[in-house]
């Protein structure tokens, strides 16, 4: 993994040294093509992701409806944070819509990283929690679009 490219993603910005060298090789660098599902819903939620380049839809299907985009994730986002909030399973659905490639990291492997390095774990959880209010705020948005929407027609 090019440290260059790591220090790049909003999780990862303005570490320091001693932090990169206890996260970095506990991710593992993936690859997926169009079309191609993540992890579905449902899911064991195994591994949190960091969308390096390229671009993923999350998809929820409710009970009772059809399959719903919810948000796209860009490039520096995170995705699958079920499994860094130690969840069973993932709550959606992702689907890379382009070419992506992304770091990942098992949802045990970072707890046992907050567990050995505190210092180190709170950061990455207050940047997380961070990524999960913005992504929930989106949302709300978009549920509220859609009701909206759904209201007018």
């Amino acid at each position: 993994m090019p440290l260059p490219t790591i220090q790049s993603l909003p999780l990862f910005e303005g570490l320091n040294q001693h932090t990169l060298d206890l996260i970095v090789p506990r991710f593992a660098y993936e690859s997926f093509g169009v079309g191609e599902v993540v992890f579905e819903q449902g899911a064991p939620a195994k591994k949190l992701y960091i969308l390096v380049d390229g671009k993923i839809e999350i998809r929820f299907k409710p009970e009772d409806g059809e399959q719903l985009t919810v948000t796209e994730i860009e490039e520096g986002g995170v995705f699958g944070w079920s499994a860094a909030l130690g969840r069973e399973s993932y709550t959606s659905c992702a689907v890379s819509t382009m070419e992506s490639n992304a770091f990942s990291v098992r949802g045990d492997e970072l707890k046992q990283l907050c567990e050995q390095y505190p210092d180190t774990g709170i950061i990455i959880l207050e940047r997380l929690a961070e990524v999960i209010a913005q992504r929930l705020q989106k949302t709300h948005a978009f549920v509220i679009d859609m009701l909206q929407e759904g209201v007018r027609s």
